[in-house]
């Protein structure tokens, strides 16, 4: 009986000792927890109030989904050249994707070919690019804007007027979208408004609109109306209007949002902002770069909405919170 006692005292403890090393084998052996995936996040520029919309959304996203994202562009709209290095940067890292507003539609081709050779996928955003390199683009329906602009422009003048379209910046995409949709609809459904200026570009920075749109003023004191198709192009016109003490006085269409815009519309200075929904484009650029890493599918081409706000609704809660988004979770932005 002892004998067997102490066998079956041996077999036990065998088995336990198996299981012990069996458990400890599983431990070692298993593999460890996934990285998050890094995606870079390029916009256009870093100092207008709507790349500042596009960076809460890419936070939201990221945030929502566990990833990381990393935001990097270049200081002026119109640095090419530095838009490209940050891009080629990003290829260099090894990022897992890529979500750009490519500043020129010709000129970076070329890299996001680059990203995808490197098998890096690449979403554009706000604006478009030449070529079919990218696996998704999300936008505003950006012609739709101009369509929108210029009925509205026909609308206040009743048809018939004096108008400047100040243009924003050769090479961009979205812009001259707009400003092609605005020159066909006046030519098609508003004839008789003659346009004096249309081929005039502001430039990328509000300092800059701000001396074309004098000079223009100072040229054609009778202007009747103005139609800018990006914020700060709208910015620099505003200033200039509002100096030579014409602000009001003339119907201004502008395009995208900002506190100071928001109040101009508010005191009369501006008739209407076409407004975007550039914290939904941030949000669903990381979003869908996530779920395609993931190996969903995802639309090829994604239209984010595009909005006219007046001071008849610019209270009302869908309106104000494309006019001025809620940045306090994201204070630093």
């Amino acid at each position: 009986m002892k004998i067997r006692a102490a066998v079956s005292l041996a077999l036990v403890l065998s088995l336990l000792g198996a299981a012990g090393c069996g458990g400890k084998g599983k431990k070692d052996t298993a593999a460890p927890a996934a990285a998050r995936l890094k995606l870079a996040v390029i916009p256009k520029g870093t100092t207008h109030e709507f790349w500042k919309s596009i960076h809460l959304g890419a936070l939201m996203a990221a945030e929502e989904f566990g990833v990381e994202i990393i935001w990097k562009g270049p200081q002026k709209e119109d640095d090419r050249a530095q838009q490209i290095t940050v891009v080629e940067d990003f290829i260099s890292r090894g990022v897992d994707g890529i979500v750009l507003a490519p500043l020129d539609e010709r000129a970076l081709c070329r890299p996001v070919q680059d990203a995808a050779r490197e098998k890096i996928p690449v979403i554009i955003i706000d604006s478009g690019l030449q070529g079919s390199d990218y696996i998704s683009y999300v936008a505003t329906d950006n012609n739709k804007g101009g369509v929108m602009a210029a009925r509205r422009l026909a609308q206040l003048l009743q048809n018939k007027g004096r108008i400047f379209l100040i243009r924003y910046q050769e090479g961009s995409a979205s812009t001259t979208q707009r400003e092609q949709g605005f020159l066909d609809t006046l030519k098609a459904e508003a004839p008789d408004i003659r346009l004096l200026v249309q081929d005039q570009y502001a430039g990328t920075t509000t300092e800059s609109a701000y001396q074309l749109a004098e000079n223009l003023i100072s040229r054609f004191p009778d202007v009747d109306g103005v139609f800018c198709p990006n914020e700060s192009s709208t910015f620099g016109t505003l200033r200039a209007l509002q100096e030579t003490g014409l602000a009001g006085k003339i119907i201004f269409i502008g395009f995208d949002s900002s506190p100071k815009l928001v109040q101009a519309l508010r005191d009369g200075h501006i008739q209407g902002l076409i407004v975007q929904n550039p914290v939904k484009m941030g949000y669903l650029g990381v979003k869908l770069m996530t779920q395609h890493l993931g190996g969903q599918p995802i639309e090829k081409v994604i239209d984010t909405g595009v909005y006219i706000a007046t001071r008849d609704n610019i209270d009302d809660p869908e309106i104000r919170s494309l006019l001025l988004p809620d940045f306090s979770k994201y204070p630093n932005i």
